[in-house]
């Protein structure tokens, strides 16, 4: 069963996939004290249900669910073309959740415990990522064979046109708009996601990863050791 709140919907509607009650009020509190309006369940399959019914404008997702898991929800709305920003909170502090997730289109992640505020601040981030759009005309960026319209924020390989989540497009853009300029972790994190913390490094690779698996060898990104990353210039 969902649950939802009467909040304004200046800021859009939030849904909250999370089986503990305890944790789902306390996000669902701070994100109504910022505005937004909320709506809360704590089973995979009802959640598919909201998001296909009421088109949230970013999801909260708790990976570990009584049902189906937070992964496979979010992978299946990837596989329907809903780029729906998908913010993952998990309990697991592993590796191989952080990558699995980001993988299938999560665009960022917290490990329980979780200040709940950052959790707004990370929720504000994504949206305005997803939401961003270029100032100034619509300029297009190009490097060899991969081409990114930043107005329509879309990415083309060749005439193939690649999916990219809001988190994805926003750093390759960022590489993009800075040829041959080598950017470490630190700065990236800072730039792209809005925030900089030791613990967070390990997204930029994920993201990185993610990048260069869905550009195949079109990919102009190039890692430079002990350093960071850079994109090769037209």
């Amino acid at each position: 069963m969902d649950q939802s709140t009467g909040a304004s919907p200046a800021r859009g509607l939030v849904l909250v996939v999370e089986d503990e009650s305890t944790i789902a009020d306390v996000i669902r509190r701070y994100l109504v004290a910022a505005g937004f309006s909320v709506q809360t369940t704590g089973l995979g399959r009802d959640a598919q249900a909201i998001i296909r019914r009421d088109r949230p404008v970013a999801v909260v997702m708790d990976i570990g669910l009584p049902d189906i898991d937070g992964l496979t929800v979010c992978q299946q709305m990837r596989a329907a073309g809903d780029w729906t920003p998908v913010l993952f909170v998990t309990a697991r502090d592993e590796d191989v959740d952080r990558i699995l997730g980001l993988e299938l289109g999560g665009d960022d992640y917290l490990v329980k415990p979780f200040n709940p505020r950052e959790l707004v601040a990370r929720v504000r981030t994504v949206l305005r990522r997803a939401g961003a759009a270029a100032v100034g005309g619509s300029p297009v960026l190009v490097a060899g064979r991969l081409r990114a319209d930043t107005a329509q924020r879309r990415v083309w390989v060749d005439s193939q046109e690649i999916a990219l989540t809001a988190t994805e497009f926003d750093l390759l853009i960022h590489l993009m708009k800075h040829p041959e300029r080598v950017f470490d972790r630190q700065s990236l994190l800072s730039s792209v996601w809005g925030y900089a913390a030791a613990s967070g490094l390990r997204t930029v690779d994920v993201h990185i990863a993610a990048l260069r698996s869905k550009l195949g060898d079109a990919s102009p990104i190039r890692t430079v050791r002990g350093v960071g990353y850079a994109v090769e210039g037209s």
